[in-house]
């Protein structure tokens, strides 16, 4: 299958393509098989990010948005929904072109993630309610819940599609206007959801899309004129993000900034459910997810053969590696690009060092950026393999003899984003699951975000919760009305 060569390489302002002024571009490639995309993606310098927050502001303040209803609101959210459904295949195809991540796999978190996300908070758009308190005491109290202004966001390249629901469809729910940077690794379908935006009937400026990278970051989190930034990426950047924010003119923001999540494997586990769930689960999107719990604790008791078990899984999805992602059938897929490649590849010589290597360890090829799933059996406690988040198919697996000890392994980390267990104790599953240090904790499964409840997490891994109503709640401030009843009716 060839690389698609039309797609949209400038930016989306106030409702129109428009070509950038900067000369800077981003040149993409391939990850498959190393092939450089054939046009090159502009760059958003300070005269576009200025335009889009100046249009963003008027559609804010005195454009048609600022007039609209939540039912109206929601009717561009849903029909939204239903064009990023159809329009599922395409916009797959290229995240597939520059991520390498399996159209297959990001058609399925497009149906089952984002559409519904959209769907999700256009219920919640006319639904935002204030309070009222009597004048018992003189005062008539009211308290209103209002939007923000102008928004932005900014996510890592994994999951494009996804971090574009999670961000995007709370703040426009809310009434905010929003101004969306997606990763430069990843930009693609970012830029061609803008004739979807105009089909949906988002009135100019209620949704932009800008490209670029730390640069046109920058810029977003240092603006004096955007009230909020939602960012997920590494917590190197996040902490740089905050700072701009606070600098600026402090605007708020949510920061999911991935981990180093455990599973935690008991032996009274169902044991072909744990095997597959810490095995294919963690393998998904060939590790690269946030929530990929990349620390394998196992019960003595059950190790040996439930270590085999997991081997096995990982000896399997090793032969089938080298599909073209563009392909339907395909299950996992190369590494982001070659900096990332080389990223993986660095942490697994390390491990190699500090560990025993179970399975892989090494390149698959001689093109594209292809990398066997690794299993480092052990690693020393304080290694930076056994500290650091790797963000590929690299998974550690210690052993454990009591809970007490398994407890303290899952929170021996400076991260708490996610944590998996595995038992068919419910009492277990309760107690084990309070005590572990993580915003997020799936019994019996791999963690996978609900729209319906929060997600963030603990410690260095972020500040703030997207998703649930405490993500609408976010694009939200909160303003107190008094009423003194105690003067009379007319001075």
């Amino acid at each position: 299958m060839s690389t698609p060569t039309e797609y949209e390489t400038r930016l989306f302002i106030n409702n129109e393509y428009i070509e950038s002024k900067s000369s800077e571009t981003l040149n993409l490639v391939n990850p498959y098989d190393g092939s450089p995309l054939p046009k090159s993606i502009q760059v958003a310098g300070p005269e576009e990010i200025d335009l889009a927050v100046a249009s963003a502001t008027a559609a804010f303040k005195t454009g048609p948005w600022s007039t609209y209803t939540g039912a109206q609101r929601a009717k561009c959210l849903n029909k939204f929904a239903d064009l990023l459904e159809s329009h599922a295949s395409e916009l797959a195809t290229l995240d597939a072109i520059c991520m390498g991540g399996p159209v297959g796999i990001s058609m399925q978190l497009t149906s089952i993630s984002t559409a519904p996300v959209f769907r999700y908070y256009a219920g919640w758009a006319d639904k935002i309610e204030g309070e009222s308190f009597g004048a018992d005491d003189g005062t008539y109290k009211i308290v209103r819940h209002e939007p923000l202004g102008v928004c932005t966001g900014m996510a890592s390249w994994n999951a494009p599609l996804v971090y574009i629901g999670w961000k995007i469809a709370p703040a426009l729910a809310a009434g905010n206007t929003y101004i969306y940077k997606a990763s430069e690794k990843s930009p693609l379908s970012a830029l061609a959801l803008g004739k979807l935006v105009i089909e949906a009937g988002f009135p100019p400026g209620v949704l932009q899309f800008v490209s670029g990278a730390a640069k046109t970051g920058a810029l977003l989190a240092s603006h004096m004129k955007i009230q909020k930034i939602s960012f997920t990426g590494s917590a190197f950047v996040g902490k740089i993000i905050q700072k701009l924010a606070s600098d600026s003119n402090m605007k708020k923001v949510t920061l999911e900034l991935g981990g180093k999540s455990p599973a935690l494997v008991f032996a009274d586990a169902d044991i072909p459910n744990a095997v597959g769930s810490t095995a294919d689960g963690f393998l998904f999107n060939s590790g690269e997810v946030c929530v990929a719990t990349s620390r394998l604790y196992v019960q003595e008791s059950i190790a040996p053969a439930f270590i085999d078990a997991v081997k096995a899984r990982f000896q399997a999805a090793t032969e089938n590696l080298g599909a073209n992602p563009q392909e339907a059938t395909t299950t996992h897929g190369p590494m982001a690009d070659e900096a990332h490649f080389n990223r993986v590849m660095s942490y697994i010589e390390l491990g190699k060092k500090s560990a025993q290597t179970l399975i892989g360890g090494s390149r698959i090829g001689d093109k594209g950026f292809w990398i066997e799933p690794t299993i480092f059996l052990n690693p020393a406690k304080d290694s930076r393999i056994a500290k650091e988040e790797v963000f590929g198919p690299v998974l550690n697996i210690v052993t454990f003899k009591t809970e007490e000890e398994a407890i303290e392994l899952a929170n021996d980390t400076n991260t708490g984003l996610s944590a998996a267990l595995y038992t068919s104790d419910l009492n277990r599953a309760l107690r084990v699951s309070a005590k572990i240090e993580a915003g997020n904790v799936s019994i019996n499964a791999p963690h996978f975000p609900s729209h319906q409840v929060p997600f963030g997490g603990f410690k260095e891994s972020g500040d703030g919760k997207e998703l649930g109503k405490y993500g609408l709640q976010s694009f939200l401030q909160t303003k107190s009305i008094l009423i003194n009843m105690k003067l009379p009716a007319k001075l």
